[in-house]
């Protein structure tokens, strides 16, 4: 008799458990996360969905650790963020995180090739080896023609998808992407959309995606919906809200 050997689950690159995020606005407390947990896996591909103003974007601040849950607490890469100096979280973010935003937030006044190449540099690596990884990342998003372009030489898609190489080339363990095709037209969005789902499946990075676009989050692997501060998967939101009408 053959004996089955269970493939054995790897950790999460990214985890958060209990998070709560209050404002204090007007005298008074405003909760904007109420008690959220997440699980990111090796190679997996997490939507969130949610109205406007439901605290999605707070969300992936705080998993990026560019804010700080009023508690609660998020694992990176099995580092947990609770007590990191702020040099800490930098090199955690440097080294574990990729970062996309709806606006690509790149330097007007450096090429393609050097605005891709520069979270290396940062990392202290020579400029030539940085330009040389920016260069094979630029290839993966197919503008490795217009390397030598400036931003402003460049399509609103073409942007974006310097922003991703960009986000890309530490090879971090997840990219956190914030509404992505927002600025985007939707054939560009669609497009976009495609480039991260083969990114994806051939270099095999993590994706947590904050997007209003229900159905580009369908081809994610995972579609969460945040729901007044409470993150649940999407069928069980439709099925509560279903019998709710």
């Amino acid at each position: 008799m053959t004996e089955t050997v269970s493939k054995p689950v790897q950790p999460a690159v990214l985890s958060a458990r209990d998070l709560v995020k209050n404002y204090e606005e007007g005298g008074s407390r405003v909760e904007v996360l109420s008690g959220v947990s997440i699980e990111v896996h090796p190679a997996e591909i997490v939507a969130i969905v949610g109205a406007s103003g439901s605290g999605k974007s707070t969300l992936l601040h705080i998993l990026g650790l560019l804010d700080s849950p009023s508690s609660g607490q998020v694992v990176i890469d099995g580092r947990v963020s609770t007590g990191l100096s702020e040099a800490q979280r930098s090199q955690v973010r440097n080294r574990n995180l990729g970062f996309v935003y709806q606006f690509h937030h790149l330097l007007p006044e450096f090429t393609a090739l050097d605005n891709v190449a520069m979270p290396l540099i940062v990392r202290r690596l020579s400029r030539p080896d940085a330009r040389r990884a920016a260069h094979e990342m630029l290839k993966q998003v197919g503008l490795e023609a217009r390397e030598r372009h400036f931003p402003g030489q460049l399509s609103g898609g073409e942007r974006q998808r310097v922003a991703l190489a960009r986000a890309l080339v530490t090879q971090p363990a997840c990219v956190l992407a914030d509404e992505p095709t927002g600025n985007l037209d939707r054939q560009t969005a669609k497009a976009m959309f495609d480039l991260l789902v083969r990114i994806n499946r051939e270099l095999g990075t993590a994706f947590a995606i904050v997007t209003h676009d229900i159905e580009l989050a369908a081809l994610a692997h995972r579609q969460l919906y945040m729901d007044n501060g409470v993150l649940v998967d999407v069928a069980e939101y439709k099925a509560k809200h279903s019998h709710a009408n």
